[in-house]
């Protein structure tokens, strides 16, 4: 059984008398920068001069360059993008006093290899299990959003500590904060991404509607069946469980959903979401994307999903649902 930590069991104090600096003030940059202010902690912010610096600087913090917010913190949260970590790295790692803590929110760079930090220095990983903007709602709720976290390197002794204390700060212990690895979290957020959340679900979703349209139906009424009644269904999971799911649609689509979906998402297909999931640990996932990171175009990608039929059948239905009254 996987150890959860709950707000009751964790202390700020670990970061209490320590200056955090949060490096990038995007979406989970903001985000965290903010829960971590109003929960009564010192936070400066590490960013380049654009759009994001005077953001931060309007919401009321000290904003300075990458390398000199580095140097005056004990914790840094290192939240710029995957991909770009790597090129800032070194930046940063000159700037780090021994000591020091830093906290990723994803553990893609560390586990492969992308970064590799000295060895005087604790790294850790808070990853909030939901976008920024969600971490930010939900703690101005007096709620929080559930996340997990992991130790890579403990230095100072403290790593755990410290990285518990960072998750309560943001909200986090109030939904739960479940202890992993890199190596496990890394892996499976990869594989999720790709089997179910955004590959798995977008290619479910589209040949469900392809298959409506071809049969004769109306592209709006087969768009409502496999796209946005989807929603519905996901909520229901979401709270109550596959379980609770069941109980609450009709007798009618608890039958047909039960004899049917295990025919259509068949052990074939699991074999195949093992394939593509062996890739991901194996590390050859990773190859092709740096690969195509330097040299392919993400834009010739999404061609083929902007200019499939049911975004133009979407578009449409999204102009009713959503119209201003």
């Amino acid at each position: 059984m996987a150890k959860v930590y709950t707000d009751d069991e964790v202390s700020l104090d670990p970061l209490r008398g320590k200056r955090i600096a949060v490096i990038g003030y995007g979406i989970q940059g903001r985000a965290q920068a903010l829960n971590l202010r109003d929960s009564g902690l010192d936070v400066i912010v590490g960013a380049r001069e654009g759009s994001s610096y005077d953001l931060a600087k309007r919401e009321g913090f000290d904003v300075f360059p990458i390398g000199e917010a580095v140097s005056r913190a004990d914790v840094v949260l290192y939240l710029l993008p995957d991909m770009v970590q790597p090129e800032v790295w070194g930046e940063v790692e000159r700037n780090l006093k021994d000591g020091s803590t830093v906290d990723f929110a994803h553990g893609f760079t560390v586990h492969y290899g992308l970064i590799r930090p000295k060895e005087t220095v604790d790294i850790v990983m808070v990853a909030p299990k939901a976008p920024g903007a969600a971490v930010r709602e939900e703690f101005l709720r007096g709620r929080g959003v559930p996340a997990l976290v992991a130790v890579h390197r403990d230095a100072t002794g403290e790593a755990k500590a410290r990285a518990l204390a960072l998750a309560k700060g943001i909200g986090a212990t109030r939904a739960g904060v479940i202890e992993t690895t890199f190596k496990e979290e890394t892996e499976t957020d990869l594989i999720g991404e790709q089997l179910v959340l955004v590959g798995g679900l977008m290619e479910l979703i589209i040949k469900g509607w392809e298959t409506l349209v071809e049969m004769g139906y109306q592209p709006e009424v087969a768009y409502f069946e496999a796209l946005n009644e989807a929603k519905l269904i996901m909520d229901l999971i979401w709270r109550y469980g596959m379980k609770g799911m069941l109980e609450r649609v009709s007798v009618t689509a608890r039958y047909g959903g039960l004899t049917v979906g295990k025919e259509v998402i068949d052990d074939d297909v699991k074999r195949k979401m093992r394939v593509y999931a062996e890739r991901v640990v194996s590390g050859e996932f990773t190859k092709d994307w740096l690969r195509f990171y330097k040299e392919g175009n993400i834009d010739e990608l999404m061609n083929r999903i902007s200019e499939h039929k049911i975004e133009e059948t979407g578009r449409r239905i999204r102009e009713i649902i959503f119209r201003e009254p």
